[in-house]
């Protein structure tokens, strides 16, 4: 395995996807689903991790046994699109833990955040509290998740010929 890698092979594509769907497992019990064994394993995914390919490792928490049942998403127009505006919003964002996400848009908006709330009283304390507190926010515009249809569970990992393409 060369010391950074560009190009992953059927055998990492395996494992990528095993790895998002059920995280991090013993070296062996990988191995032996991608035909390899546990040293291999273990080297193969050193390898990927030291490459940036595997960027850390997380577990997916039941929102709803940790009293989270509420998903919002927050479309977000701001006053000003210049670089003071767009870096003053992005930092405060980033200070407030019931934002899960905040992706910058193209678009009629110009963020999407996803906000995790108890319930809709507990939405209201936080856009009273939070998110009008958000610098040079124009226009808010929210929309209540009533329920998850597919839920994320990793990128379709493409076959390596589709990677190299690309690059």
């Amino acid at each position: 395995m060369d010391q950074v890698r560009t190009m992953i092979d059927r055998i990492d594509v395996k494992l990528l996807d095993l790895l998002q769907r059920h995280g991090p497992r013993p070296a062996a019990e990988l191995g032996e689903k991608v035909g390899l064994s546990a040293s291999a394993c273990h080297r193969r995914i050193r390898a990927l991790e030291a490459a940036g390919i595997i960027a850390g490792y997380t577990a997916r928490l039941d929102p709803e046994s940790i009293g989270l049942g509420l998903d919002v998403f927050v479309d977000i127009s701001l006053t000003s699109q210049s670089e003071e505006a767009l870096t003053a919003f992005e930092s405060a964002v980033k200070s407030f833990d019931e934002i899960l996400e905040c992706q910058l848009l193209s678009g009629a908006s110009d963020y999407r955040l996803r906000v995790a709330a108890r319930n809709v009283a507990d939405f209201d304390r936080l856009h009273r509290h939070c998110l009008s507190r958000l610098p040079g926010v124009a226009a808010m515009h929210s929309a209540f998740a009533l329920r998850t249809i597919k839920a994320f569970e990793g990128y379709p990992v493409p076959a390596p010929s589709t990677i190299d393409e690309r690059r």
